[in-house]
């Protein structure tokens, strides 16, 4: 089985001011912009929703209304908060992390440990959505690196040398030169960070 990580570089405290805003306009703007993705979605979740779960645009709404939820069902509030994430933000790069299988993001882990940058691409796969939100049971996973850690994170890359990045194994060189581009198209941006989703 295959897995996929799924990032935005977005303003965080925007999109989590978001949830539980009670913005009629924001709620409306994003059924107009992402009818056709909305829509796609609930093809996907056809029998999930005649099991009783939400729909996705009725998922963002009571997101932005901050309830009520059903918690049962709660992946299509995870998902919903993507949504809201790709309203504010802009997408990512992924290509070095989708599809991925097995301890990819491990690996890439350890190599950004060998080389001194703190951040950790597991981060995105094994949190949670924010905790005002019903936690789903099995996916979407979610995590953020905060604009500090971004920055953190360009900085202690840029303190390595040529000879501990071409010890490393070429393909998570690769994947930890993409998180060093998130990193820096996140400084392009004051108080923007990334948020990223696992499925």
């Amino acid at each position: 089985m295959s897995y996929s990580l799924t990032l935005y570089l977005v303003d965080l405290e925007k999109a989590r001011g978001a949830i539980g805003s009670g913005d009629d306009k924001l709620r409306r703007m994003i059924g107009g912009r992402f009818k056709t993705a909305l829509a796609h979605a609930d093809e996907w979740f056809d029998s999930e929703i005649e099991s009783g779960a939400p729909t996705r645009y009725e998922a963002v709404k009571a997101v932005i209304n901050g309830g009520p939820y059903d918690a049962a069902h709660g992946f299509q509030y995870g998902y919903a908060y993507q949504t809201i994430c790709e309203f504010y933000g802009r997408f990512l790069d992924n290509n070095d992390f989708s599809p991925f299988r097995g301890e990819w993001l491990e690996m890439v882990d350890e190599g950004l440990a060998k080389l001194g940058i703190g951040v950790r691409v597991t981060d995105f796969m094994y949190g949670s959505i924010p905790s005002q939100l019903p936690r789903p049971e099995h996916l979407p996973c979610y995590g953020e690196w905060s604009p500090q850690e971004c920055a953190q994170a360009l900085a202690e890359w840029e303190a390595t040398t040529a000879e501990q990045r071409d010890a490393l194994d070429r393909e998570v060189l690769a994947a930890i030169n993409s998180c060093i581009g998130w990193t820096r198209e996140a400084q392009a941006r004051p108080g923007w960070g990334v948020a990223g989703f696992g499925f």
